[in-house]
């Protein structure tokens, strides 16, 4: 369904553009580690993607009355979104288990490490659900930049405008180095950063080093500023590596990156 209804609709469009696509393996398990923006990023990275890539949803997207309901949970279907019961505080582990059912039977699985999306854009520090899964399932671990999404669908924003949408896809990493060592939290942490700073390699995004959960928290109470928001900070990266000379990716060279609405 995705492909025959949803799919040409989308790159009609957005007219989606890619950038080392060909780092995604041809076969086999592996794990599609994305920065989160928007909720369309699940809409759009698996388009531009021989190989099926599903990522997990909200069973509330898949249980709403009425059409509107029954509309939302047709399109989170056809874009090949997993519902997953986040209640009860088994968010992690109800994802944790999906992953590796998917790569054991040698599938792609993506998965966002920021666990929310960015309220502002920036990257924030990565959740080490991402590597459990690495060094459970044994499967490379892809790094993904969706760019400009966050402008197409900012916060609040339902029907996202028409404008470009840009993919980046990284080198495979390899963590093989730590199998068995699943249940260190040093090691999760080393693992989950490296990826983090993968990711921050590709958007040229600024690091923020607290979770985006805790970040959106301070804005809803009304207490926006954590580290990195003030104006005389020091650049970041994740794991207290050097901050990347990088710049945010835009469409290959000849090509237009206009938009509408």
């Amino acid at each position: 369904m995705k492909r025959v209804f949803v799919g040409p609709l989308l790159h009609l469009v957005y007219r989606p553009w890619v950038r080392g696509v060909e780092n995604v393996p041809e076969e086999g398990a592996a794990i599609l580690a994305s920065n989160h923006l928007a909720v369309i990023d699940s809409f759009f990275l698996p388009l531009v993607l021989d190989r099926e890539l599903v990522f997990i949803g909200k069973q509330e997207y898949f249980t709403g009355a009425g059409i509107k309901g029954r509309l939302t949970a047709g399109f989170m279907r056809g874009v090949g979104t997993i519902p997953v019961d986040r209640g009860g505080g088994k968010a992690s582990e109800a994802a944790l288990r999906t992953g590796l059912r998917r790569l054991s039977e040698g599938d792609l699985f993506g998965i966002y490490p920021e666990g929310t999306r960015s309220p502002d854009g920036r990257l924030y520090r990565g959740k080490t659900g991402i590597a459990r899964l690495a060094l459970e399932s044994g499967a490379p671990v892809v790094p993904i930049a969706m760019v400009g999404t966050d402008v197409a669908q900012p916060p609040g924003r339902r029907i996202p405008k028409v404008m470009r949408i840009g993919i980046v896809v990284g080198e495979p990493l390899d963590f093989s180095r730590y199998q068995g060592m699943e249940n260190d939290r040093f090691i999760l942490r080393s693992v989950t950063d490296e990826i983090m700073y993968a990711i921050m390699a590709l958007s040229g995004q600024e690091y923020v080093d607290v979770y985006a959960a805790t970040q959106k928290a301070r804005i809803a109470t009304g207490h926006p500023a954590v580290a990195g928001d003030a104006a005389d900070h020091l650049p970041s990266a994740p794991g207290g590596r050097p901050v990347p000379d990088v710049q945010v990716p835009v469409p290959p060279e000849g090509e237009s990156d206009t938009s509408v609405g």
